[in-house]
């Protein structure tokens, strides 16, 4: 009995260490192959389709600036790769503040920049693609208002926060750090970022609003601009413009919201790979119970899927979602509910050959990161049902780009015996075949 109970458990071991060694050969898989490209509503890579099971974790550059806290970094990285995620969004800003990236127009923090290096060289061992956001909405770590000051220390008369995307000036230091960022030299990796395929795409702004014009034609006019100053520095990764899903004025799917986007008018700018969605039905429709919030989730998931696919032909990415241990009927069991629903959504669109190709959740620690906590976080280290439903979708998009995998070799080997028939029966009819 003691030989069997022994050897139950040494295969159990070794089923483990397959399993996870799975995850990581599969997340470290996604990075080998160069840059993900777009074809109609699917993400491309090594020829197949490509989906996205990842993470948000804004704070890896700060962490990483700092040598003593790199652990945490790595620690992220290896939890995320043996949990099958494949995606990390992160931020590639700091304005100012007392962690800068930038410390003003022009002028860098080389220490916060060889901070985001290690991010990117990280990300790149363990087989995680990145997105880098390039500026935020809001204040946290600079933000539009940051530029608006500048701009103001320049002589420049501005009334709002909101003329960071209408002020000459204020756009011009935006797009220089966007030029810098994008010709950064990785003196860790050697690679300038603009030439480095770990980077899957830059986000022009995370959650850009614009309240002062509703009409949502500032948005529009600084996301054309924005995006054509990016793809004339660099045409080898994809963009997106960091957008929530907010459609225009007469959206009815908005959850009461009036801030100047539209997700089908922004996102049809040349230069806009693909579609971005954020939600949060616990932040926005507070005064409703989980159900009516579940119920306006998946109406929200499933138009904008059908939007993507039919509307805008271009691919769908989920880059924020999460349910807060803040809300006062938080469970363990209400977070699963949701990250099924969302992975629901998104595998069955994904299975059929749809427009969703992905989600992030919000957000990641790593162990003994308290003070980053925000109610949305979640630790893989420690064994919960949220990491189990993570790692099962990481497994159930593995299998789908397995099938698509299976199906374009079949396809290729049908074109090889189709051409060496013709071949034959050239010879056959006396005619001389081509090549060899």
């Amino acid at each position: 009995m003691k030989k069997n109970i022994t050897l139950s458990i040494f295969l159990l071991v070794l089923l483990i260490q397959k399993h996870n060694t799975f995850l990581e050969i599969e997340a470290a898989g996604s990075t080998n192959g160069g840059f993900i490209s777009t074809n109609g509503v699917h993400f491309m890579l090594n020829g197949s389709p490509y989906y996205a099971n990842g993470f948000n974790a804004y704070w890896l550059m700060i962490l990483a600036s700092d040598p003593a806290q790199r652990s945490k970094v790595t620690a992220a990285f290896r939890d995320a790769s043996s949990h099958g995620l494949s995606v990390a969004r992160t931020w590639a800003f700091s304005d100012g503040g007392v962690t800068p990236l930038q410390y003003f127009p022009g002028s860098y923090n080389e220490q916060m920049f060889k901070g985001l290096d290690f991010v990117v060289a990280e990300a790149r061992r363990f087989g995680i693609k990145l997105i880098l956001s390039m500026a935020n909405n809001y204040e946290s770590l600079g933000g539009k208002k940051q530029y608006v000051n500048w701009a103001r220390n320049q002589g420049q008369y501005l009334t709002s926060d909101d003329d960071f995307f209408r002020n000459p000036v204020a756009k011009g230091f935006y797009k220089n750090h966007v030029k810098t960022v994008l010709n950064r030299y990785n003196t860790i990796t050697g690679v300038v970022y603009k030439n480095d395929p770990t980077i899957m795409a830059w986000e022009l702004m995370n959650e850009p609003r614009c309240t002062s014009d509703t009409s949502g034609r500032t948005i529009q006019a600084w996301i054309t601009e924005m995006a054509a100053h990016v793809k004339s520095i660099d045409r080898n990764h994809l963009l997106e413009a960091g957008l929530e899903g907010f459609y225009g004025k007469t959206g009815h799917q908005n959850p009461g919201f009036d801030i100047g986007t539209d997700f089908i008018a922004n996102n049809q700018i040349p230069g806009i790979d693909f579609a971005t969605l954020h939600s949060y039905p616990d932040q926005w429709l507070t005064s409703y119970d989980d159900q009516t919030q579940l119920n306006f989730l998946n109406n929200w998931l499933r138009t904008h899927i059908w939007d993507a696919q039919y509307v805008l032909k271009k691919p769908l990415l989920l880059t924020e979602f999460g349910k807060s241990v803040k809300d006062p009927n938080f469970s363990t069991y209400k977070r699963d509910q949701l990250f099924n629903l969302v992975y629901n959504n998104i595998y069955l669109s994904a299975k059929h050959g749809g427009a969703a190709a992905g989600g992030l959740f919000w957000q990641l620690l790593a162990e003994g990161m308290a003070s980053f906590g925000d109610g949305y976080d979640v630790i893989l280290s420690q064994p919960t049902s949220t990491a189990n439903i993570i790692g099962q979708q990481g497994r159930r998009l593995y299998q789908i780009r397995k099938v698509f995998a299976r199906m374009r070799n079949v396809q290729r080997w049908k074109r090889a015996r189709a051409a060496r028939r013709a071949q034959w029966l050239g010879w056959k009819r006396g005619v001389k075949p081509i090549g060899t």
